[in-house]
């Protein structure tokens, strides 16, 4: 690798770069199964691995969504299968024992293939219940990530959409610059 190259990028530059909430970027990262490395206070992802972040960014904004471009690259892995095409213990983890972060997600992964911490798929109805209760004003990046949208998506439904039984308004900007959205019950 030539010194003009980049070997490792801060994880804590990624919401920028990309104009995305920190949870998105974590959740893309969750999606495509990079755990970053923890070096002393900050954690890094390679060159490949932004790489291939890039391109799921690039993917999203052309209007295509995380799981098709998880199928798309063959990225996604069949329970059971530790990537040598054998069945196994799902010992497939890559972890430097002496790499406490590397480690913990490593830990989180196995307890999600276990079961364990998975998200119940309808608890995006409660979010948006309590973001129209309260009043809460999400921005483009978390309302794509909770109904699972592209923000590019979002933003070409113009001024208002519904999806879910949700009415979705413009309702301003957010400090970051992305558009807030107002959220209410769609009336029977």
């Amino acid at each position: 690798m030539n010194s003009g190259e980049i070997d490792r990028y801060p994880v804590n530059q990624l919401p920028d770069r990309y104009s995305l909430a920190r949870s998105a970027v974590y959740k893309r990262m969750q999606d495509v199964r990079i755990v970053p490395e923890k070096v002393g206070q900050r954690s890094y992802i390679t060159a490949q691995q932004l790489q291939l972040m890039d391109e799921l960014h690039r993917f999203i904004n052309q209007g295509g969504s995380a799981a098709e471009f998880i199928e798309a690259r063959g990225l996604r892995q069949r329970p059971g299968n530790n990537g040598s095409g054998q069945s196994g213990s799902g010992s497939d983890l890559a972890v430097n024992p002496n790499d406490f972060g590397s480690m913990m997600g490593a830990f989180a992964e196995l307890m999600g293939r276990m079961g364990f911490g998975q998200p119940d798929p309808m608890k995006y109805f409660e979010t948006l219940e309590n973001a129209a209760k309260n009043g809460w004003l999400p921005s483009t990046s978390e309302l794509a990530e909770l109904i699972d949208l592209s923000p590019r998506e979002i933003e070409g439904y113009g001024d208002r959409f519904s999806e879910a039984g949700f009415v979705f308004s413009r309702a301003g900007y957010r400090k970051n610059g992305e558009i807030a959205w107002k959220v209410a019950k769609r009336l029977k």
